[in-house]
């Protein structure tokens, strides 16, 4: 599996007890000081947030809630019930904003120490969070290269640094730096409470070495990661980060710490957080922790592996229709829809084994255990699943037979009557009981041509001349360019 050959890649330092938590920016998943940032997060499978500071704009200080004590003590209160940390705190509004001509910067900074302090995580309620994020975006293009704006920058910056050593705390800075001029930069500023809040994607956009640039950099410089890239497609699928020799790069130095997930959304599905977040986080934990083991086990020892790889292929469709494929629920989920198809080939090919010798037997033995079995996974999928979440599951496995089948009939007959299309749903959820318990494709569309049958001699009987009906359907549909 990936998991085992990523462990083989970087030997045995790999299974020392390296320090890693992954983690995501509330404000790119639309969840900026929100208190759904910590469901939504535990949902996608975080260990953690990097939680804003709110925006900044035109405002003299950050639209910081966390200043309401009452209300940062009810944000903490759920990040713990959820077992959510609070893994660094952003000052984003900076990527716009121009650090050197904000007179009051130290005023915004003491506002984000207040505010780690306030967010203390569960493990550590002497310390609050230990990291805040500062990029310097706003400060311009050119203020590495202009000797005036550099200075006024570095002076900020250890005036920031010393504050925050004060206080037990390091400030992560986002520069557009490599590691050379990131080590003269630090140099320059002179306090070890400024660190390098290091960036995958700065370093790839550069077209830097990843791993050159960290070793160069060294650990004890980063206090904290932005593990991504520009927003194109998963981490998983970015031939231009090897995830897992960065990982071993990073256990190298001896480095640990936070991962947080800023972008590598895939620009396919941009809008889509969860699947975005969820799928990075998995892979980032699959590289650097190894995910916790599903709680619900995949039945695929003694099975071939090849047909293994065909089931997990076509259950995913399922989980990836919910959107949830690489949350932990979701690896849950897909492995009870992976277990239903194994124990229904068991079924059947006892039955075809029995057959040889007893027919009726077989059969009797087969429709008992398709019974039982079939009212047992769709008690499994209600443990992580709504009603309407398993509904979906059923229409994947019965290639949306449902949907298609009913849309046709009411696109083919536009007077139907209410009731007569709450009977045609009716029979159409029905197939779909017995069709998800069906041996093979073909067997299951033979389920839903009995019930398509039913239904058109019901829609005989109401006086409903079919052939008709079918050519007028025709026309239309002939009319706006369509095919049947």
């Amino acid at each position: 599996m990936v998991i085992a050959s990523v462990l083989s890649l970087l030997g045995n330092e790999a299974l020392m007890a390296q320090s890693y938590k992954v983690g995501v920016c509330d404000w790119m998943i639309l969840k900026r000081q929100k208190l759904g940032e910590f469901d939504l997060a535990k949902q996608i499978g975080c260990d953690g947030i990097e939680m804003d500071m709110g925006g900044l704009g035109q405002r003299e200080l950050f639209d910081n809630k966390m200043r309401d004590d009452q209300e940062a003590r009810h944000f903490k209160h759920v990040a713990d019930s959820l077992g959510i940390e609070i893994g660094a705190i952003a000052m984003s509004g900076f990527y716009a904003q121009d650090l050197t001509k904000r007179d009051n910067y130290m005023a915004l900074v003491e506002d984000c120490f207040d505010t780690m302090d306030k967010m203390m995580v569960s493990t550590n309620h002497l310390g609050g969070v230990k990291v805040a994020f500062l990029p310097l975006g706003g400060c311009g293009n050119d203020w590495s290269t202009d000797k005036v704006k550099r200075a006024e920058v570095v002076k900020r910056l250890h005036n920031i640094g010393e504050a925050a050593k004060a206080r037990g705390k390091r400030v992560g800075i986002d520069t557009p730096l490599d590691a050379k001029g990131n080590l003269k930069l630090l140099k320059e500023i002179k306090s070890d409470g400024i660190a390098i809040f290091y960036k995958w994607q700065t370093i790839v956009e550069n077209g830097w070495d990843v791993v050159k640039d960290l070793k160069k950099l060294g650990a004890k410089n980063i206090c904290a990661i932005h593990a991504s890239n520009t927003d194109r497609v998963w981490l998983r699928n970015d031939s231009t980060l090897d995830v897992p020799q960065i990982r071993k790069a990073l256990d190298e130095m001896g480095w640990s710490g936070w991962l947080f997930v800023e972008r590598s959304r895939d620009v396919k599905m941009v809008k889509n957080v969860k699947m975005n977040y969820s799928a990075n986080v998995y892979y980032l934990k699959e590289i650097f922790n190894s995910n916790p083991e599903p709680a619900v086990v995949l039945d695929s020892e003694g099975r071939d592996p090849d047909y293994v790889k065909t089931i997990i292929s076509r259950s995913q469709k399922a989980t990836d229709e919910l959107g949830i494929t690489w949350t932990p629920m979701g690896q849950n989920v897909l492995n009870i829809i992976c277990n239903r198809y194994f124990k229904l080939n068991d079924i059947y090919a006892e039955r075809d084994s029995i057959k040889q010798s007893d027919k009726q037997l077989a059969e009797a033995q087969c429709d008992a255990k398709l019974y039982r079995s079939h009212w047992g996974f769709l008690t499994d999928l209600s443990m992580y699943l709504k009603p309407q979440e398993i509904d979906k599951v059923k229409d994947v496995m019965t290639y949306d037979v449902v949907k298609v089948t009913y849309e046709a009939q009411c696109d083919m007959i536009p007077t139907l009557k209410e009731e007569e299309k709450q009977q045609i749903m009716a029979w159409l959820i029905e197939a779909r009981e017995l069709a998800i318990d069906a041996e093979s494709s073909k067997k299951k569309h033979e389920v839903f041509g009995k019930y398509k049958g039913r239904i058109n001699n019901y829609l005989t009987k109401r006086g409903y001349d079919l052939t008709k009906e079918r050519e007028a359907w025709y026309e239309r549909v002939k009319a706006r360019g369509g095919k049947l």
